[in-house]
Parts: structure tokens; sequence; C-alpha cells
């Protein structure tokens, strides 16, 4: 390897002073003319020179790294995404992205964060791959982000998805088809998850926005996967003919290809029969079906860049600990069509284009 090509080389280059060479690549306001910035600027580029990141850093008290601590990465499907997002931000300014996975081991957390700050990182993250609020470590800075999560007990600035946007743009689209029976097939895993309520709430907003009368039959629970989304269908299409509905709004895709396969067991065909609407934008899910699903996409590539932005102090946040809310597009494909002829209806008034109900989290 040969020597670094230091700040002394692209002086002697230019035939300008050592000082002269640092004012104009540090961009300082000063008198020297627009001709010799630009033979300094050109002898750097011919000799190779780059600043030196480290000898910058001790000078200013930064080592250019973000830290960024998760629960769970390698068996998560959307984990990738909003590394992305907060690796890319990181890069585009400078600063290397450490990771940290701890398998949700709070011991392993502390450790993390002790081994982050030992680092000196300029900052951290701290991430769940769920939508959740967490408990976070004693020893978690205070100027730490909050990534796909928030906490009541130890706030600190968080971006999560706009889950009740996201229902209600899943239901609102159903409506706008036509449908006045809508079922929602929720997860059911113990204790309901935050962005389950959520989503169920933007599903509540839109039957009260159209006055459509709210069926509890028509909310069904199953596990969140393809067998439980087809279980959950098959309750769905025990009910009697009148009382069926016509759209299903599904917590996630893959409970939404399981209602794809209970469907087809059954004679029936999305969207002719059935209209269906799923969530996350899950990669090699949704637009695979057939017909591809229309779904809402969760945002993790957009969160990732906030949270890195925040943490680096590149993007402004609101001075509040109510999370920022991430919207969640709604992409539509194929899978919902109007109601069929003869299908069993709610009486209700028409179709309202007003939106109104409670975001909080």
């Amino acid at each position: 390897m040969g020597a670094r090509v230091t700040i002394a080389d692209v002086a002697a280059r230019a035939g300008v002073s050592i000082s002269t060479v640092s004012l104009v690549l540090n961009n300082k306001p000063t008198r020297i003319s627009e001709e010799t910035r630009e033979r300094v600027r050109q002898a750097a580029q011919d000799i190779g020179y780059s600043p030196n990141k480290v000898a910058q850093g001790l000078r200013r008290r930064l080592t250019h790294t973000l830290g960024l601590i998760s629960d769970s990465i390698a068996t998560t499907p959307y984990a990738g995404q909003m590394l992305a997002g907060a690796q890319d931000v990181a890069r585009e300014n400078g600063y290397m992205l450490f990771l940290v996975d701890t398998g949700a081991d709070p011991e392993m957390e502390e450790d993390a964060i002790a081994q982050m700050r030992a680092q000196q990182v300029d900052a951290l993250i701290f991430a769940a791959m769920w939508h959740r609020e967490v408990s976070p470590p004693s020893n978690l800075p205070k100027k730490a982000v909050y990534l796909d999560c928030f906490s009541h007990e130890a706030p600190r600035p968080s971006v999560i998805p706009d889950e009740v946007a996201g229902g209600r743009a899943a239901v609102q689209h159903l409506v706008d088809a036509g449908h006045t029976r809508i079922a929602y097939v929720d997860v059911d895993e113990g204790v309901p998850p935050v962005a389950s309520e959520l989503r169920h709430r933007g599903y509540l907003a839109v039957h009260e926005e159209h006055d459509l009368p709210v069926d509890p039959a028509l909310h069904v629970k199953g596990a969140s996967t393809h067998d439980g989304g087809r279980q959950a269908a098959e309750q769905l299409l025990a009910l009697p003919a009148s009382q069926r509905p016509t759209a299903i709004f599904c917590f996630n895709d893959r409970m939404a290809a399981g209602l794809y396969t209970a469907l087809r067991c059954h004679g029936l065909n999305v969207p002719t029969d059935m209209s269906v609407v799923g969530y996350d934008d899950q990669q090699l899910v949704a637009a695979e079906l057939y017909p591809p699903l229309t779904t809402v996409a969760l945002p993790h590539y957009e969160m990732g860049k906030w949270a890195a932005q925040v943490a680096l102090g590149i993007r402004a946040h609101a001075a509040s600990d109510a999370p920022y809310l991430m919207p969640c597009p709604l992409i539509t494909r194929e899978s919902v069509a109007s109601p069929p002829v003869g299908a069993p209806t709610h009486p209700g008034g028409e179709a309202s284009k007003k939106h109104k109900g409670d975001h909080s989290f």
C-alpha cells in the first residue's frame, strides 16, 4: 500500500501554503481568489487526496459512526428496508453504520448500548422490527431515536407507521368500490399487538363515517400466517349467505394469501366473488398472488431514513413526546372489484368523503 496522500502534497502540487489548502477544502470564507481555489481543488483531485476522517473526528469530537440496535433482524422480512433507509442516510453523510441484533435479550441490549457508547458513536437508533411499545434499557442515551417503536415510560424522538390511516385507506377503498359488508380478518396472538388495534380503529372509523353498521360476526381472528388466514376465512364462509361479507380487509398479506386459498377451495374467485385488501405489501407475497393483492405498504425504508436523519441532526423534529406518524400508502392492484350482483348489503347512508378519527397510538 502506498503512502497516504496528505494536505502537504496538495499544497506542493498547487504551489500554495498548507493553510490555504485547508481553507479551500473546508470551504472557509476567505479572500482567496476563485482561480486559486480551483487550482487547489484540481490538485487534490489529480493526486487523489481525500480528507482524513479520523483526524477530523478527533478535532471535532466526532467518530462519524451511527449505531443501530435492534431486537431481531435476520428473522424479520421487513428489516432490510429499515436498515437500507438508515444506511443510505449514513453513507450519504459520511457515516459508518454499526448494527447489533440482540434477539430481544435485555442483557444483550444493555451490553450493546454500553459497547456502542464505549466506541463513542455519534448517534444511536433503538429499533423494533414490529410496531410496539418498548421499555428501553436504562443506559439508552437520552438523544437516542426509536425506530418502529415508542415508549411512554422513557419518551424519545420516534417514528412509527400511521396504522390508523392505513386501515382507513384500505376500508375506504372497499367502500368506494361499493362494498357495505366488510370483514376484518384480525390477528390473534395473545396480547393484541398495537398494529392490530390501530388498523381496526381505522376500519371502525370508515364504518362510522358512512353510517355502516358494524357486525361483530365480521370481525374474526387467527394466527398471522397463511393457515391463520385460511381458518379465519372458513369462519366467515360458514355464515349464512345473507350475512357473509362481500369484501375482506386482512391484518397482513400472509393472512390474505390464506384467505385466497380458502376461497378457491369453496369455488369462489377474487375479486369477482370476494374483494380482498391486505397490509404490509410484503415482498414475494402481495404482488405474487393471483390476482395481485391490493394492500397497504408499511413505510420501512422511509422510517429508517427518518430515524437516521433525526439521530444525526440532519432533520428537525417536533419537540413533542408523540411519535412521528409515517404515511402508509395504499398499493392498488387487482384484488378489488364491485360486489357481485345480488350480494347482501348493509343499510346505510351514501358514501361520504369526509375523514375523521383518532390517530393516537
